[in-house]
């Protein structure tokens, strides 16, 4: 019902709204942590950690609203990298480490996650607790040989200019935590904005958003619309439904409309910088000296 729905949102108190936007907030943070960690990883300590933030920031904004996030995303992390010297090569990496930071950070948070509570999970793919508790001790498991496996001694992927060198165990490690501290803050956004009644606890709605983020993700449509909404409702079906898509909606103006519209801001500003600059110093440098007019010689055989 759009009338309740709309009540909903009117009734959540200002302080939830907040307490939310605070949590997002030190999301996006916590996601300039993974261009930051990339660029140093691929070797490029040169570029500062401001250059890192806004890469990160404006590119994960846009790639969520506007979808298929590995190619806008990776266009504006080389709009902005590629002034620094970076070419397309070391912005493919820098979108795999990251990428691989965010995957690794799911895994992780998938993992003790329904291991802790395996129903939360059988509630979106309708299967036993004990068979989803077997899968994320799998998952654990999987990633705690990965650790393993680039602890031992360098990996690399890839051929050629487009080899990557894997992060060794420690800074895997600290990948991991990267991502579950992301995943972390905006779990709690999203705990924060549902209905309180019933309680279900904060790992179960941690569980169920992830699991709703990431069959979004790989739907690639825009901020993961309809299918990231269906699976928090299906998910959490005990929630009242009016008051669940009432939190779902606050929580896409916080997440997805109010970061895309600061990183277009952001970015229309850097370019008219830019642009004014260019103006300037083609302005202050003297125009190139005529070359001499060249007359025209024949010779006859």
């Amino acid at each position: 019902d759009t009338n309740e729905v709309i009540e909903a949102i009117k009734s959540t108190e200002p302080r939830q709204i907040a307490l939310a936007a605070l949590f997002v907030a030190a999301g996006y943070f916590t996601l300039t942590f993974y261009d930051l960690f990339a660029v140093r990883a691929i070797g490029h300590s040169d570029v500062p950690y401001r250059v890192n933030a806004l890469a990160a920031f404006t590119s994960y904004s846009i790639g969520h609203n506007v979808g298929a996030s590995v190619f806008t995303g990776g266009a504006v992390r080389y709009r902005i990298y590629s002034a620094w010297g970076l070419n397309a090569i070391d912005v493919a990496k820098i979108c795999f480490l990251a990428g691989l930071t965010f995957w690794l950070g799911n895994a992780a948070v998938l993992g003790l996650g329904i291991a802790y509570h395996p129903e939360a999970a059988a509630s979106i793919d309708q299967l036993p607790p004990w068979l989803n508790r077997l899968t994320a001790f799998g998952i654990i498991i999987a990633l705690v040989g990965y650790v393993v496996w680039v602890w031992t001694q360098p990996r690399r992927v890839g051929r050629g200019p487009w080899t990557v060198t894997l992060p060794g165990g420690p800074l895997t490690l600290l990948q991991i935590a990267i991502g579950i501290v992301d995943l972390g803050f905006c779990a709690l956004a999203m705990y924060v904005l549902v209905p309180d009644e019933p309680n279900l606890g904060f790992v179960v709605v941690a569980v169920i958003f992830v699991s709703a983020t990431l069959l979004g993700f790989a739907s690639h449509s825009p901020g993961g619309l309809g299918v990231f909404d269906a699976a928090m409702l299906v998910g959490l079906w005990q929630m009242d439904r009016e008051e669940l898509l009432a939190g779902m909606l606050l929580f896409r103006v916080l997440y997805y409309i109010g970061p895309f519209i600061i990183s277009v801001i952001l970015l229309t500003f850097r370019e008219v910088i830019i642009g004014t600059r260019l103006k300037r110093l083609q302005q202050a440098s003297p125009p190139a000296p005529a070359e001499p007019r060249r007359e025209a010689v024949y010779v006859r055989e």
